[in-house]
């Protein structure tokens, strides 16, 4: 079916656990948002996935954990303070503020409609603003941290000589940025707290733009691989006019979210321009030196950068399906098994006391192996569907047979199969369906 509607995501995010408006029983603040117990999940399968692919399925790439806030001189450095601002504008009618470059019509206010109200465009700097210290002057002026890139740049040196790396290597990270949007919001998508995935990539000069074309398709690659429709995700180059400063080339990984195509990763070749800002700002000498050929020089760095909560909204938007059983209609979340928040539900066929010991047992040993859920309430047809609505990939069902012949009923969500297992070979028979090893 074609992508949801937004509407439709965000009333099933709220109502099943994944998402809730942050301090909702005060009102909210805007974009801001809370996970919920399933939303908790996913994200988690998210980052596990992605450190999975990008760090310990590899031997050149190492992860670090830098801090949200760093010195001033940091971002002086990278250019954020002076340059890292969106164009703003006010409109002279209403007074609400817009970004400038995301207006459909330039020309008129999207909130009152006054045609020509606009101020003329300024810049206007998202990086959050904080002091350190009892007193808020400029001396204390720190910033929360609007890219965990410049946590890894400015600890390359001390990673590659304690990980004793050698070119090529990648330093990745997962962790939370801050960005003072103008105008926020479509859920998730545009948020002022965000968690990001991004991986620095240094290569000798002449290799990036391979290294760029390879990190290109195993980026994209990452999504397939994960379940994301082919026809719902694309790649998309920068035009000349698009690079950042500091960028030789950028392609994003776009996805069809329902107001279009927009981004879910960039990833860019940053050139030498990070190493050798701080290394002249700091006098550390952070070039490499190639004790084969005897010289020194600045890596290029090629950076894939996505989002946690951007990724996890595109691959819900991706699994949510609609289809009929028995007559009846079903909401379904097809979400790969790695992705599901509930790997297993257990569903005991009543609540009876001998039901409920074996459903017990059951439960005990799979949760040594993964995320479940025990669901008692209602009929056993309206817990199915409440698990397919979650995207719970199986259950498990304990009825009276098992008491006599230790055995339940493995019931898929995407193809409502059903096979009876006994209960020794549960784990096993779980895991290949979960495509996992036992």
């Amino acid at each position: 079916m074609p992508v949801p509607s937004l509407d439709t995501i965000v009333n099933l995010s709220k109502r099943r656990g994944f998402v809730f408006p942050a301090s909702e029983i005060y009102g909210g603040l805007r974009s801001s948002w809370d996970y919920g117990p399933l939303g908790a999940e996913l994200l988690r399968n998210l980052r596990e996935a992605w450190w999975t692919a990008m760090v310990r399925e590899r031997d050149d790439i190492v992860g670090i954990d830098s801090a949200i806030v760093q010195a001033r001189q940091v971002w002086i450095t990278s250019g954020h303070e002076a340059s890292f601002s969106d164009p703003l504008v006010e409109c002279t009618s209403c007074h609400h503020r817009f970004r400038l470059d995301k207006l459909d019509d330039p020309g008129q206010c999207p909130d009152c409609g006054g045609r020509n109200t606009f101020t003329e465009p300024r810049p206007f700097n998202l990086m959050l603003k904080t002091f350190l210290g009892p007193v808020d002057d400029d001396a204390a002026l720190a910033y929360l941290r609007p890219e965990t890139a410049q946590g890894i740049f400015i600890n390359y040196e001390n990673v590659r000589r304690s990980a004793r790396m050698r070119l090529p290597f990648g330093i990745a990270q997962i962790g939370k940025s801050f960005r003072n949007e103008i105008t926020p919001g479509q859920f998730v998508f545009r948020t002022r707290e965000f968690e990001q995935m991004e991986m620095e990539f240094f290569c000798r000069p002449e290799e990036a733009e391979r290294w760029h074309g390879y990190w290109l398709d195993a980026r994209l690659q990452w999504y397939l691989g994960l379940g994301m429709n082919p026809d719902h995700v694309r790649l998309r180059a920068h035009e000349p006019s698009e690079l950042a400063h500091y960028a030789a080339a950028t392609s994003d990984v776009e996805y069809l979210f329902p107001w279009g195509w927009d981004e879910l990763e960039g990833i860019a070749n940053r050139t030498d321009f990070d190493l050798r800002a701080h290394s002249a700002a700091s006098g550390e000498d952070l070039r490499y030196y190639d004790q084969d050929a005897d010289e020194r020089f600045f890596p290029y760095v090629i950076e894939p950068a996505a989002g946690v909560t951007r990724s996890a909204f595109a691959f819900l938007l991706d699994a949510y399906d609609e289809d009929e059983i028995g007559g009846e209609k079903r909401v379904v979340l097809r979400l790969h098994p790695r992705l599901a928040p509930i790997k297993v539900a257990v569903l005991p066929l009543s609540k009876k006391d001998d039901l409920v010991a074996i459903t017990e047992e059951v439960a005990a040993t799979l949760r040594k192996h993964w995320m479940i859920e025990v669901d008692v309430t209602q009929s056993i047809g309206r817990r199915y569907r409440r698990q397919d609505e979650v995207g719970t990939p199986l259950c498990v069902t304990v009825d009276f047979d098992t008491l006599q012949d230790r055995a339940v009923t493995i019931r898929d969500r995407d193809t409502t199969q059903q096979v009876r297992v006994p209960i020794a070979d549960l784990v096993g028979r779980l895991s290949a369906s979960l495509g996992e090893e036992a």
